[in-house]
This record gives C-alpha cells, structure tokens and sequence, in this order.
C-alpha cells in the first residue's frame, strides 16, 4: 500500500492485445516516463526479460512452504486461464476499481475478511472464496505435478498468514523485537542452514 505512492503499481488496466501493452510501453519510454519495461510495478505484469508472467502482490512471505504454496497456487490459476482460452472461453473484465476495492479488503482483513463477489454482487468470506479457487484449478494440478505444494494453501488458509503470525507475537509479546525474531526463526525454518551472527 506504501508503494502505491509511486506510479505503475498496484492493479494494472486490462489491455486488448499484446500489442496495445508494447505501444504503451513505446510511449512510456518514447516520453521519458521510464527507460524501460522493468519500471513497471504493477501486482502482476509480462516479465520485461522472460517470457513469463511475474506475480508480484505477495513478495514478502516469511515461510519457504508459504512462498512456494503460493507460487503452485498462481502456476495452476495460469495454466487454468490458458487452456479455457485455448478453448475460446472468454471472461468477464471487471475494472480495475472494482478490483481494487478487493485488493484493499485483502490487505486490511486478511484471509478472516469479506471480499466482493462481483457476479453474484454480494459480499463472501474470503475462504470460501478461495475453496472456490481451488476448486477451479484443481483439474490443472496434475500437469505441473503440484498437488502437496497446492495442499499448503489450506493449511495457511487453517492457522492464517505470515501477517496473522505476527500480529499474533505482538499481541501476546507487545515488542517488535520479538515480531522481527519471530520472522527470523520462519525464515531459516525448514531451511537446513547455519545462522552467522553479525560482527
């Protein structure tokens, strides 16, 4: 949300082609806006390099397990959306504020919060919007091979996420000291690596 203060981030516009986002990064560029693609910073965007689709709304998880769940999780939602087009299913493109509203909902709440169900306009738990989604992918899962890192998406949805963990330490310690060892001791979790001490 700090971010945001900054142009190019946050939910991007929904574009027709692949040829109106090149055009409008020519023009960026052509303006002196950026000097080339990798100042764009919305949540998710073309990688300016590889030919893949970066995710960048949840880059700060403190859980190696988490981190990968949720890089599964986007993998299936992708190849999900690319066989239905394949298929010429199209989509509903709800715009960008509507979106946002979501956006902000997911950040302020967490996974014990509502979001908007645009289709059936009306407010939903947020895990059950997300068993939903589950739901939705889970044909896709056997390409990849994801099925034990996708199940990770329901034990965090069970015992919530790294931000739930943490105002948990808070809460019961009431010091940031403890916040920052806690998500010290998630990090190297799992990890099988020797801890340096500073010099």
């Amino acid at each position: 949300m700090i971010f945001e203060r900054f142009p190019r981030t946050g939910i991007p516009d929904a574009f027709e082609s692949l040829v109106e986002y090149e055009e409008y990064l020519k023009l960026l560029v052509a303006t002196g806006c950026i000097d080339n693609a990798k100042k764009i910073w919305w949540d998710i965007r073309l990688h300016p390099f590889f030919n893949t689709i970066e995710f960048r709304i949840c880059d700060a998880q403190s859980r190696v397990d988490d981190t990968i769940a949720l890089a599964a999780l986007m993998q299936a939602i992708v190849v999900k959306l690319h066989k239905l087009r394949a298929q010429n299913v199209t989509f509903r493109n709800y715009p960008r504020r509507l979106i946002d509203e979501n956006r902000w909902r997911a950040a302020r709440y967490g996974l014990d919060g509502k979001l908007i169900d645009f289709g059936r306009k009306c407010e939903m738990h947020e895990r059950d919007l997300l068993d939903e989604m589950l739901e939705f992918i889970l044909p896709e899962v056997d390409e990849p091979g994801t099925h034990a890192e996708l199940a990770h998406i329901e034990r965090i949805m069970r015992e919530g996420a790294g931000a739930d963990r943490q105002l948990a330490v808070w809460k019961r310690a009431g010091d940031l000291k403890a916040v920052v060892d806690h998500i010290i001791a998630e990090t190297y979790a799992g990890l099988h690596m020797a801890k340096t001490k500073a010099a």
